[in-house]
Protein backbone atom coordinates (compact mmCIF):
# COMPACT_ATOMS: atom_id res chain seq x y z
CA UNK A 1 0.00 0.00 0.00
CA UNK A 2 1.36 3.56 -0.68
CA UNK A 3 1.20 4.95 2.66
CA UNK A 4 4.20 2.52 3.05
CA UNK A 5 6.76 4.68 1.97
CA UNK A 6 5.43 8.06 4.04
CA UNK A 7 7.45 7.53 6.85
CA UNK A 8 10.14 9.75 4.87
CA UNK A 9 7.98 12.88 4.97
CA UNK A 10 8.78 14.99 7.82
CA UNK A 11 5.42 16.31 9.48
CA UNK A 12 5.68 19.34 10.83
CA UNK A 13 4.47 18.94 14.89
CA UNK A 14 5.77 22.11 16.40
CA UNK A 15 1.90 24.11 16.16
CA UNK A 16 0.55 20.77 18.08
CA UNK A 17 2.19 21.31 21.10
CA UNK A 18 4.26 18.03 20.78
CA UNK A 19 6.08 17.81 24.24
CA UNK A 20 8.98 16.30 22.11
CA UNK A 21 9.04 19.47 19.68
CA UNK A 22 8.40 22.37 22.30
CA UNK A 23 11.07 21.58 23.98
CA UNK A 24 13.61 22.77 21.16
CA UNK A 25 10.98 25.35 19.50
CA UNK A 26 12.76 28.34 17.69
CA UNK A 27 16.47 26.62 18.00
CA UNK A 28 18.27 24.67 15.27
CA UNK A 29 17.85 21.47 17.47
CA UNK A 30 17.09 18.08 16.28
CA UNK A 31 14.35 16.68 19.40
CA UNK A 32 15.74 13.29 19.48
CA UNK A 33 15.02 12.18 23.07
CA UNK A 34 11.31 12.04 24.51
CA UNK A 35 10.30 8.16 23.30
CA UNK A 36 7.33 9.04 20.15
CA UNK A 37 7.79 8.55 17.01
CA UNK A 38 7.62 11.35 14.02
CA UNK A 39 5.41 9.18 12.04
CA UNK A 40 1.75 9.19 11.01
CA UNK A 41 -0.05 6.55 13.11
CA UNK A 42 -1.60 3.36 11.05
CA UNK A 43 -4.57 4.94 8.62
CA UNK A 44 -6.72 2.43 10.12
CA UNK A 45 -6.41 4.00 13.45
CA UNK A 46 -6.81 7.21 11.94
CA UNK A 47 -10.26 6.10 10.04
CA UNK A 48 -11.02 4.31 13.03
CA UNK A 49 -11.05 8.10 14.88
CA UNK A 50 -12.55 9.53 12.52
CA UNK A 51 -15.80 7.74 12.59
CA UNK A 52 -15.82 7.67 15.97
CA UNK A 53 -15.58 11.76 16.16
CA UNK A 54 -18.21 11.90 13.23
CA UNK A 55 -20.52 9.88 15.69
CA UNK A 56 -20.61 13.09 17.94
CA UNK A 57 -21.62 11.92 20.91
CA UNK A 58 -18.38 11.30 23.76
CA UNK A 59 -20.22 10.03 26.99
CA UNK A 60 -18.64 7.45 29.47
CA UNK A 61 -16.81 4.49 27.59
CA UNK A 62 -16.82 0.86 28.93
CA UNK A 63 -13.90 -1.25 27.12
CA UNK A 64 -15.37 -2.52 23.77
CA UNK A 65 -16.19 -6.29 24.00
CA UNK A 66 -14.40 -6.67 20.64
CA UNK A 67 -10.91 -5.11 22.17
CA UNK A 68 -11.26 -7.05 25.39
CA UNK A 69 -11.47 -9.98 22.85
CA UNK A 70 -8.59 -9.12 20.91
CA UNK A 71 -6.53 -8.83 23.31
CA UNK A 72 -7.16 -12.50 24.51
CA UNK A 73 -6.73 -13.55 20.80
CA UNK A 74 -3.42 -11.91 20.94
CA UNK A 75 -1.45 -12.79 23.69
CA UNK A 76 -2.36 -16.58 22.45
CA UNK A 77 -1.81 -15.98 19.12
CA UNK A 78 1.75 -14.37 19.52
CA UNK A 79 2.86 -15.76 22.56
CA UNK A 80 0.63 -19.10 23.28
CA UNK A 81 -0.83 -17.50 26.46
CA UNK A 82 -3.79 -18.33 27.44
CA UNK A 83 -5.58 -15.25 29.47
CA UNK A 84 -9.18 -14.79 30.68
CA UNK A 85 -11.17 -11.62 30.09
CA UNK A 86 -11.53 -10.66 34.10
CA UNK A 87 -7.47 -10.33 34.54
CA UNK A 88 -7.32 -7.40 32.53
CA UNK A 89 -7.20 -4.15 34.49
CA UNK A 90 -7.58 -0.92 32.40
CA UNK A 91 -5.39 2.21 32.86
CA UNK A 92 -4.42 5.35 31.36
CA UNK A 93 -0.32 4.68 31.03
CA UNK A 94 2.06 2.26 32.00
CA UNK A 95 3.75 5.05 34.20
CA UNK A 96 0.30 5.06 36.34
CA UNK A 97 0.49 0.83 36.39
CA UNK A 98 3.97 0.47 37.87
CA UNK A 99 3.07 3.20 40.87
CA UNK A 100 0.06 1.53 41.15
CA UNK A 101 2.14 -1.67 41.44
CA UNK A 102 4.07 -0.24 43.99
CA UNK A 103 1.35 1.00 45.92
CA UNK A 104 -0.46 -3.00 46.22
CA UNK A 105 2.74 -4.86 46.86
CA UNK A 106 3.98 -4.45 50.43
CA UNK A 107 3.23 -2.02 53.16
CA UNK A 108 5.35 1.90 53.45
CA UNK A 109 8.74 2.33 54.25
CA UNK A 110 9.23 -1.68 52.44
CA UNK A 111 11.69 -1.49 49.33
CA UNK A 112 11.05 -2.24 45.94
CA UNK A 113 14.25 -3.23 43.29
CA UNK A 114 14.77 -2.24 39.71
CA UNK A 115 17.67 -2.61 37.53
CA UNK A 116 19.83 0.42 36.07
CA UNK A 117 19.76 2.30 33.65
CA UNK A 118 16.11 2.09 33.27
CA UNK A 119 13.43 4.51 32.11
CA UNK A 120 13.27 7.26 34.83
CA UNK A 121 10.12 7.02 36.34
CA UNK A 122 10.66 3.34 37.86
CA UNK A 123 13.25 5.53 39.95
CA UNK A 124 10.44 7.64 40.67
CA UNK A 125 8.02 4.95 41.63
CA UNK A 126 9.25 3.97 44.74
CA UNK A 127 9.37 6.96 46.77
CA UNK A 128 5.97 8.04 45.10
CA UNK A 129 4.45 5.25 46.84
CA UNK A 130 5.90 5.97 50.03
CA UNK A 131 8.87 2.90 49.50
CA UNK A 132 12.43 2.73 49.30
CA UNK A 133 13.98 1.91 45.98
CA UNK A 134 17.07 -0.18 45.68
CA UNK A 135 18.94 0.01 42.39
CA UNK A 136 20.97 -2.68 40.68
CA UNK A 137 23.34 -2.04 37.63
CA UNK A 138 23.08 -4.09 34.65
CA UNK A 139 26.49 -5.73 33.45
CA UNK A 140 28.26 -5.31 30.18
CA UNK A 141 30.76 -7.41 30.34
CA UNK A 142 30.00 -9.99 27.95
CA UNK A 143 29.30 -7.21 25.50
CA UNK A 144 25.46 -6.41 26.14
CA UNK A 145 23.60 -5.58 28.79
CA UNK A 146 22.29 -8.50 30.79
CA UNK A 147 20.67 -8.78 34.88
CA UNK A 148 23.57 -9.71 38.08
CA UNK A 149 21.45 -12.00 39.72
CA UNK A 150 24.02 -12.36 42.25
CA UNK A 151 24.30 -8.55 42.94
CA UNK A 152 20.55 -8.62 43.09
CA UNK A 153 20.68 -11.48 45.29
CA UNK A 154 23.34 -9.40 47.84
CA UNK A 155 21.05 -6.53 47.70
CA UNK A 156 17.69 -7.54 48.38
CA UNK A 157 16.48 -6.91 51.73
CA UNK A 158 13.73 -8.35 54.35
CA UNK A 159 11.57 -5.23 52.92
CA UNK A 160 12.12 -6.20 49.40
CA UNK A 161 9.05 -7.66 47.94
CA UNK A 162 8.56 -5.79 45.05
CA UNK A 163 10.80 -6.13 41.25
CA UNK A 164 10.17 -3.21 38.54
CA UNK A 165 11.17 -4.89 35.08
CA UNK A 166 11.38 -3.79 32.12
CA UNK A 167 11.35 -6.15 28.94
CA UNK A 168 12.30 -5.08 26.15
CA UNK A 169 14.27 -2.76 28.32
CA UNK A 170 14.04 0.98 28.00
CA UNK A 171 17.16 2.26 27.56
CA UNK A 172 19.23 -1.01 26.47
CA UNK A 173 17.21 -2.07 23.65
CA UNK A 174 17.64 -5.40 25.03
CA UNK A 175 14.42 -7.94 24.54
CA UNK A 176 15.36 -10.79 27.25
CA UNK A 177 15.65 -14.27 26.23
CA UNK A 178 13.68 -17.16 27.54
CA UNK A 179 16.61 -18.43 29.46
CA UNK A 180 17.03 -14.96 30.82
CA UNK A 181 13.56 -15.03 31.95
CA UNK A 182 13.84 -18.30 33.75
CA UNK A 183 16.53 -17.79 35.81
CA UNK A 184 15.01 -14.37 36.82
CA UNK A 185 11.66 -15.79 37.73
CA UNK A 186 13.39 -18.53 39.48
CA UNK A 187 15.09 -15.83 41.70
CA UNK A 188 12.22 -13.82 42.48
CA UNK A 189 10.13 -17.00 43.48
CA UNK A 190 13.49 -17.84 45.48
CA UNK A 191 12.87 -14.50 46.91
CA UNK A 192 9.12 -14.31 47.09
CA UNK A 193 8.86 -11.36 44.75
CA UNK A 194 6.42 -9.87 42.81
CA UNK A 195 7.10 -8.92 39.36
CA UNK A 196 5.70 -5.95 37.76
CA UNK A 197 6.81 -6.49 34.17
CA UNK A 198 6.74 -3.30 31.89
CA UNK A 199 6.54 -4.63 28.19
CA UNK A 200 5.33 -1.81 26.41
CA UNK A 201 7.59 -2.08 23.79
CA UNK A 202 6.88 -5.65 23.15
CA UNK A 203 5.74 -4.93 19.70
CA UNK A 204 9.07 -3.12 18.43
CA UNK A 205 11.34 -6.22 17.77
CA UNK A 206 13.69 -5.09 15.33
CA UNK A 207 15.72 -8.46 14.17
CA UNK A 208 14.04 -11.68 12.75
CA UNK A 209 15.39 -14.02 15.63
CA UNK A 210 14.25 -11.93 18.78
CA UNK A 211 11.15 -12.67 20.35
CA UNK A 212 8.89 -11.30 23.14
CA UNK A 213 8.77 -13.46 25.60
CA UNK A 214 5.71 -11.96 28.35
CA UNK A 215 7.35 -13.00 31.77
CA UNK A 216 3.81 -14.16 33.06
CA UNK A 217 3.67 -16.56 29.93
CA UNK A 218 6.13 -18.76 30.98
CA UNK A 219 4.16 -20.89 33.76
CA UNK A 220 1.03 -20.29 35.53
CA UNK A 221 2.82 -20.34 38.71
CA UNK A 222 4.89 -17.30 37.59
CA UNK A 223 1.64 -15.94 36.11
CA UNK A 224 0.61 -15.54 39.87
CA UNK A 225 3.28 -13.47 41.12
CA UNK A 226 3.45 -11.29 37.82
CA UNK A 227 1.59 -8.00 36.95
CA UNK A 228 2.41 -7.69 32.95
CA UNK A 229 1.82 -4.31 31.75
CA UNK A 230 1.24 -3.45 28.07
CA UNK A 231 -0.29 -0.84 25.83
CA UNK A 232 -0.24 0.05 22.21
CA UNK A 233 0.66 3.81 22.52
CA UNK A 234 4.50 3.00 21.42
CA UNK A 235 3.75 0.58 18.81
CA UNK A 236 1.34 2.28 16.86
CA UNK A 237 2.61 6.17 17.88
CA UNK A 238 -0.78 6.83 19.99
CA UNK A 239 0.80 7.90 23.29
CA UNK A 240 -1.21 10.88 23.61
CA UNK A 241 -4.60 8.98 23.89
CA UNK A 242 -4.02 7.45 26.75
CA UNK A 243 -5.00 3.85 26.74
CA UNK A 244 -3.01 0.44 28.40
CA UNK A 245 -3.72 -2.29 30.35
CA UNK A 246 -2.63 -4.82 33.02
CA UNK A 247 -2.96 -8.64 33.04
CA UNK A 248 -2.77 -9.95 36.53
CA UNK A 249 -3.71 -13.44 36.74
CA UNK A 250 -4.25 -13.88 40.78
CA UNK A 251 -7.54 -12.24 42.07
CA UNK A 252 -5.99 -11.49 45.71
CA UNK A 253 -3.11 -9.16 43.74
CA UNK A 254 -5.58 -7.89 41.53
CA UNK A 255 -8.19 -7.43 43.90
CA UNK A 256 -5.41 -5.14 45.97
CA UNK A 257 -3.96 -3.36 42.05
CA UNK A 258 -7.70 -2.37 41.55
CA UNK A 259 -8.33 -1.30 44.81
CA UNK A 260 -5.19 0.97 44.88
CA UNK A 261 -6.98 3.05 41.60
CA UNK A 262 -10.26 3.78 43.58
CA UNK A 263 -11.36 7.28 43.11
CA UNK A 264 -7.58 8.29 41.64
CA UNK A 265 -7.21 6.63 38.60
CA UNK A 266 -9.24 7.80 35.76
CA UNK A 267 -10.91 6.11 33.35
CA UNK A 268 -9.55 4.76 29.63
CA UNK A 269 -11.41 7.85 27.28
CA UNK A 270 -13.20 7.20 24.13
CA UNK A 271 -10.36 8.02 21.56
CA UNK A 272 -7.76 5.66 23.60
CA UNK A 273 -10.35 2.95 22.83
CA UNK A 274 -11.11 3.73 19.59
CA UNK A 275 -7.99 3.93 19.07
CA UNK A 276 -6.38 1.19 19.99
CA UNK A 277 -8.59 -1.62 18.99
CA UNK A 278 -7.81 -0.48 15.41
CA UNK A 279 -4.54 -0.84 15.85
CA UNK A 280 -4.72 -4.27 17.19
CA UNK A 281 -7.20 -5.35 14.44
CA UNK A 282 -5.94 -3.43 11.37
CA UNK A 283 -2.20 -1.96 12.06
CA UNK A 284 -0.06 -4.79 11.32
CA UNK A 285 1.05 -4.42 7.68
CA UNK A 286 1.64 -0.86 8.96
CA UNK A 287 3.71 -2.25 12.07
CA UNK A 288 5.41 -4.73 9.40
CA UNK A 289 6.32 -1.57 7.27
CA UNK A 290 7.54 0.76 10.43
CA UNK A 291 9.46 -1.77 11.83
CA UNK A 292 11.40 -2.70 8.41
CA UNK A 293 12.05 1.23 8.04
CA UNK A 294 13.11 1.54 12.52
CA UNK A 295 15.73 -1.49 11.54
CA UNK A 296 17.19 0.36 8.94
CA UNK A 297 17.82 3.77 10.72
CA UNK A 298 18.94 1.57 13.79
CA UNK A 299 21.46 0.16 11.37
CA UNK A 300 22.44 3.82 10.07
CA UNK A 301 22.86 4.54 13.43
CA UNK A 302 25.40 1.98 14.61
CA UNK A 303 27.06 2.25 11.33
CA UNK A 304 27.65 6.13 12.71
CA UNK A 305 28.51 5.17 16.21
CA UNK A 306 31.25 2.64 15.08
CA UNK A 307 32.75 5.08 13.08
CA UNK A 308 33.27 7.61 15.65
CA UNK A 309 36.01 7.60 18.21
CA UNK A 310 35.56 7.19 21.34
CA UNK A 311 31.75 6.54 21.60
CA UNK A 312 30.08 2.96 21.34
CA UNK A 313 26.47 1.20 21.86
CA UNK A 314 25.57 -2.38 21.88
CA UNK A 315 23.14 -3.65 19.52
CA UNK A 316 19.82 -2.37 19.55
CA UNK A 317 17.33 -5.10 19.29
CA UNK A 318 13.82 -3.94 20.27
CA UNK A 319 12.81 -0.47 20.71
CA UNK A 320 13.62 2.15 18.28
CA UNK A 321 16.38 3.81 21.35
CA UNK A 322 20.09 3.54 21.04
CA UNK A 323 21.76 3.89 24.57
CA UNK A 324 24.93 5.82 23.55
CA UNK A 325 28.33 5.37 25.94
CA UNK A 326 30.04 8.74 25.44
CA UNK A 327 31.93 8.94 28.46
CA UNK A 328 35.54 8.63 26.49
CA UNK A 329 34.46 11.69 25.45
CA UNK A 330 35.38 13.38 28.69
CA UNK A 331 32.93 15.79 28.36
CA UNK A 332 31.62 18.13 31.76
CA UNK A 333 27.77 18.05 30.75
CA UNK A 334 27.32 15.60 27.65
CA UNK A 335 23.76 17.14 27.10
CA UNK A 336 24.73 20.57 26.69
CA UNK A 337 27.35 19.45 24.76
CA UNK A 338 25.64 17.89 21.91
CA UNK A 339 22.54 20.78 21.82
CA UNK A 340 25.47 22.96 21.12
CA UNK A 341 25.69 20.77 17.84
CA UNK A 342 22.10 20.73 17.31
CA UNK A 343 21.06 17.27 19.12
CA UNK A 344 18.74 16.86 21.91
CA UNK A 345 19.26 13.52 23.25
CA UNK A 346 17.99 12.04 26.70
CA UNK A 347 20.40 12.39 29.61
CA UNK A 348 21.72 9.53 31.04
CA UNK A 349 21.92 10.70 34.26
CA UNK A 350 17.76 10.87 34.11
CA UNK A 351 18.43 6.73 33.94
CA UNK A 352 21.06 6.46 36.66
CA UNK A 353 23.94 6.52 34.11
CA UNK A 354 26.21 9.13 34.03
CA UNK A 355 28.22 9.62 31.19
CA UNK A 356 25.83 8.37 28.69
CA UNK A 357 22.95 9.84 26.26
CA UNK A 358 19.76 7.83 24.44
CA UNK A 359 18.73 8.51 20.84
CA UNK A 360 15.45 8.05 19.43
CA UNK A 361 16.24 7.38 16.17
CA UNK A 362 12.12 6.43 15.53
CA UNK A 363 12.38 9.49 13.07
CA UNK A 364 11.96 10.24 8.78
CA UNK A 365 15.28 9.49 7.13
CA UNK A 366 16.35 12.90 6.25
CA UNK A 367 15.77 13.96 9.64
CA UNK A 368 18.17 11.16 11.10
CA UNK A 369 20.34 11.40 8.54
CA UNK A 370 21.05 15.59 9.38
CA UNK A 371 21.46 13.90 12.91
CA UNK A 372 23.99 11.13 12.24
CA UNK A 373 26.40 13.90 10.78
CA UNK A 374 26.01 16.67 13.57
CA UNK A 375 26.81 13.65 15.71
CA UNK A 376 30.02 12.75 13.81
CA UNK A 377 31.06 16.31 13.54
CA UNK A 378 30.31 17.00 17.65
CA UNK A 379 32.15 13.85 18.51
CA UNK A 380 35.07 15.07 15.30
CA UNK A 381 35.16 18.07 17.41
CA UNK A 382 36.47 16.65 20.36
CA UNK A 383 38.66 14.01 18.98
CA UNK A 384 40.31 15.14 16.24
Amino acid sequence: MTYFADFDRIIDRTPTSSLKWVKYKNRDILPLWVADLDFESPPAVMQALYKRTHHGVFGYTLAPEELVDVIIERMDRLYSWKIESDWIVWIPCLVCGFNLACRAVGNDGDDVMSVTPVYPPFLDAPGNSRRNLIKVPLDKSSGKWVMDLEKMQDALTDKTGLLLFCNPHNPTGRAYTRDELLELTEFCEKNDLIICSDEIHCDLLLDEDVKHIPTASLDPEIAKRTITLMSPSKTYNIAGLGCGFGIISDPDLRERYKKEMAGIVPHINIMGYTAALAAFKDGQEWLTAVLKYLQENRDLLEKTVADCHCINMTHVEATYLAWIDVRELGLENPIKFFEQHGLGFSDGADFDFDGFVRFNFGCPRPVLNKALERLFNAVRSVTS
